[in-house]
């Protein structure tokens, strides 16, 4: 079973509360996000993993409202989360996507899944060597080695970013899945106030259900300014603190030892 697993929860940092941000008039980032998966003709489940925290009982509240199962677990080792939820849901594959990518595009979706039963391959993604744009992040990996990462891992960064700990060891059989020209530049994720402010100008103009990746690529031909709002943002600002504190927690055992 292909079980797609929506990593969730309130407590961002950099923008609180921004998966419940409203995008339009009447669906939050978080709506979008599952309502887009929704389109995936490969995805047999799809399940929202929230933190076990009160605060995400909303998260909760809104799984049961729209008919989608919900998994909650630590907040902090999300590798944990995915884990159980996944071990508990029985899915044979996982794909994992963040809450944060209101326009993730399932047609795309469904092309990393393809490219991940083409092979006999532990992990398939977009992300490896960017060349989509930050927001339509697909991972795909099998039950096995999420197995093999939950019991390996020990850094910080590899118990918050999931897979992380396959990037990290030279032993797997990977995938990296390309797009034919480089739009790594371009950044439709949302974790800022500028990425709010540009999604919601993005949704207003196109009335399209769902929303793919050439949508929005038209929008842009015809507007090139609206990709300014939020293109001073560095990418890669949560790993890079991430691995600020594998650092820390490198130092800490080294002093035990």
């Amino acid at each position: 079973m292909i079980g797609c697993i929506i990593q969730a929860r309130v407590n961002s940092q950099r923008l609180p509360g921004k998966i419940l941000k409203d995008l339009d008039e009447k669906n939050n980032a978080l709506e979008y996000v599952l309502n887009q998966l929704k389109h995936s003709k490969k995805i047999d489940q799809i399940v929202i993993a929230a933190t076990d925290l009160n605060d995400d009982n909303i998260i909760a509240n809104f799984a049961e409202r729209n008919n989608c199962d919900c998994y909650r677990g630590s907040e902090k080792d999300v590798l944990d989360r995915y884990f159980q939820c996944a071990k508990n849901f029985k899915f044979n594959t996982i794909v994992r996507i963040t809450s944060d990518c209101p326009l993730i595009d399932p047609q795309i979706v469904d092309k990393v899944i393809d490219k991940f039963e083409s092979s006999n391959y532990d992990y398939v993604s977009n992300t490896i060597k960017r060349t989509f744009p930050k927001g339509l992040d697909v991972e795909v990996f099998t039950f096995s080695i999420l197995e093999l990462m939950w019991k390996n891992a020990t850094l910080p960064s590899e118990r918050e970013h999931v897979t992380q700990y396959i990037l990290n060891h030279n032993k797997f059989k990977i995938e990296n899945f390309k797009n034919e020209d480089n739009l790594s530049r371009l950044r439709w994720t949302l974790d800022r106030k500028e990425d709010l402010e540009f999604l919601r100008k993005i949704i207003k103009r196109i009335d399209n259900r769902p929303i793919l990746m050439s949508h929005v690529l038209t929008v842009l031909s015809l507007e090139p300014q609206l990709s300014k709002i939020n293109s001073h943002i560095d990418p890669n600002e949560g790993l890079k603190k991430s691995r600020q504190n594998d650092e820390k927690f490198i130092q800490e055992n080294k002093k035990r030892d």
